[in-house]
């Protein structure tokens, strides 16, 4: 029987061998498969840019229908959608690219006020000077964002330790 691969993008098992996987990775339908999933994440910019350089296909415009579908080489979007696609583009470049000390990851500013106080209480902690009040509400471990204070139903893992902190109960007994 042996073992069997299955391809997330192409929804498809097979048997999985090295002459196998080869053939199905390099095939046109696993590319389209995986382009298809990715364009699912692109943002609407990067589809006005597209679609703009594309011409209408008139095989879409007339019968409502193109047999290559999502490859066709021209645009099936309709005078509508794209004033809707420059809407929600123009709605984007508004807002302005967030500035991050990464390069191309925009940033949170509420994220980077708290990992600024962080770094304020960690030197502090570090120099064993005092803080002024405002900023020794809490103590460092238990100093959260706001954002993930109101994420509802968090696994215990994920979530802060009780201000007494934890208590531990030994269990000695086995099986």
């Amino acid at each position: 029987m042996g073992k069997r691969y299955y391809c997330d993008y192409c929804e498809r098992s097979f048997q999985d061998n090295m002459h196998n996987r080869k053939k199905h990775l390099y095939g046109v339908q696993h590319h389209r498969a995986k382009k298809a999933w990715f364009d699912n994440f692109r943002d609407a910019v990067a589809i006005l840019a597209d679609e703009q350089l594309k011409k209408p296909c008139r095989k879409f415009l007339q019968t409502g229908q193109c047999v290559f579908g999502a490859n066709c080489r021209f645009s099936h979007m309709t005078e509508r959608e794209m004033e809707h696609l420059q809407q929600l583009a123009a709605g984007s470049n508004s807002r302005g690219p967030k500035e991050s000390g990464r390069k191309g990851v925009p940033s949170d500013p509420v994220l980077d006020d708290w990992l600024a106080r962080r770094e304020k209480r960690r030197a502090a902690q570090d120099s064993g000077c005092a803080l002024n009040e405002e900023e020794d509400e809490k103590p460092l471990g238990l100093d959260l964002p706001p954002h993930f204070r109101s994420i509802p139903d968090l696994p215990p893992s994920m979530q802060p330790p009780p201000p007494s902190g934890w208590t531990t109960t030994v269990q000695c007994q086995w099986g």
